[in-house]
């Protein structure tokens, strides 16, 4: 048990105060309060076993306050699926180690969000439509859109600082490498923007053949759609009979029954499909563009070593800003990511100069 166990759920602590003062819905706010404040006994409880006064507990950390701003800019569904991301590795990690060890698994290692799902289902005010509303924020996908754009501005970097370093070392570094950057720059950001389009436009047509056919059944026989909700509800914990009461009022209204089975038995987020494939197109092009052009820059300015050099400096600094930004979805070390990020970028930059040495001098 480490300082980082305590700073852990002193962050989720945090995370989730922050989530009740900006959630609308005042039920759901309060389940969230609910969970700061376990989190906060946590904290507390492993703060006494390592001799640390409470009053003295850490502050949240620079991961925790940068998950805020993000939520500020982006909305908070970015925090709750980042926060839940965090817990499920974390039990996760605790039932890997006790498997290793052959302790037996008691259920207690589960993560937080059955904590949550246990708190809804006994908050007495809690409705159908609410729930299905929080399960709708949890999936809708915010913190794989930061992902994916980290992830985005890392294949450009990598992908590009590897190809320069390549046309560099069969070249010297002179003017041919700006040309290669640029070309390679724009080929590889206008095939991730198709590849984005393809998949979000193919994407949307399945889901929306899918979502016509589950309007169907609920016309042609709600009650079986009904029985199929209550079972739904049922295999995640929650009794038969406040299961059923849900279902039923859920079904009420169609409209809403279809949204609710649409994602509980399809698993798809209507929310998703709103998304223009256009866009998605040009938000992978201008990641992709951001990462790729920074190892690209000093040849724009200078030639041979000096632009060899720089583009090594100026990459290096991005692999570890990348690395940094990773941090926020795995609860990592900075510095740890940050390194990890910069020797794999590094060791791929070096064999690709490297094969590009051999090519210039067996050419020349």
């Amino acid at each position: 048990m480490k300082n980082k166990n305590v700073q852990t759920e002193i962050d989720a602590c945090y995370l989730y105060r922050k989530l009740a003062e900006h959630e609308s819905d005042e039920t759901v706010a309060n389940v969230f309060r609910q969970m700061s404040e376990i989190e906060q006994g946590h904290a507390e409880a492993f703060a006494r076993k390592l001799n640390i006064p409470t009053e003295n507990l850490i502050k949240p950390s620079w991961r925790a306050r940068t998950l805020i701003l993000i939520g500020k800019i982006f909305g908070y569904d970015q925090v709750l699926n980042s926060l839940m991301d965090t817990e499920k590795s974390l039990s996760n990690a605790i039932i890997s180690i006790k498997e290793r060890n052959k302790q037996e698994i008691t259920g207690s290692e589960t993560n937080h969000v059955k904590i949550l799902w246990s708190i809804l289902e006994k908050e007495k005010k809690i409705s159908g439509p609410q729930l299905a509303k929080f399960e709708t924020r949890h999936h809708s996908g915010g913190g794989n859109a930061i992902r994916a754009a980290v992830l985005g501005g890392n294949d450009g970097l990598v992908s590009i600082f590897s190809l320069v370093m390549g046309i560099a070392g069969a070249t010297g570094g002179n003017h041919a490498v700006l040309v290669a950057g640029i070309a390679g720059l724009l080929a590889g950001a206008l095939s991730m923007a198709l590849g984005e389009w393809i998949s979000v436009k193919s994407s949307q047509e399945l889901y929306e053949n899918q979502m016509a056919i589950e309007m169907d059944e609920i016309e042609t026989n709600p009650e079986g759609e009904q029985k199929e909700l209550v079972l739904i509800y049922m295999a995640k914990g929650i009794p038969e009979e406040h299961a059923k009461e849900m279902a039923e009022e859920i079904m009420k209204d169609k409209t809403h029954a279809h949204q609710v089975l649409v994602k509980e038995e399809l698993g798809i987020n209507p929310e998703e499909l709103q998304g223009s494939a256009v866009e998605a197109a040009l938000y992978s092009f201008m990641m992709f563009t951001i990462g790729g052009i920074i190892p690209v820059i000093p040849f724009i300015f200078t030639t041979g070593i000096h632009a060899i050099v720089s583009s090594i400096a100026l990459s290096t600094i991005g692999l570890f800003l990348i690395g940094g930004a990773i941090t926020l979805f795995t609860g990592k070390n900075l510095w740890y990511s940050g390194f990890r990020q910069i020797v794999f970028g590094l060791l791929a930059a070096a064999i690709t100069f490297g094969i590009g040495r051999m090519i210039g001098v067996a050419i020349g």
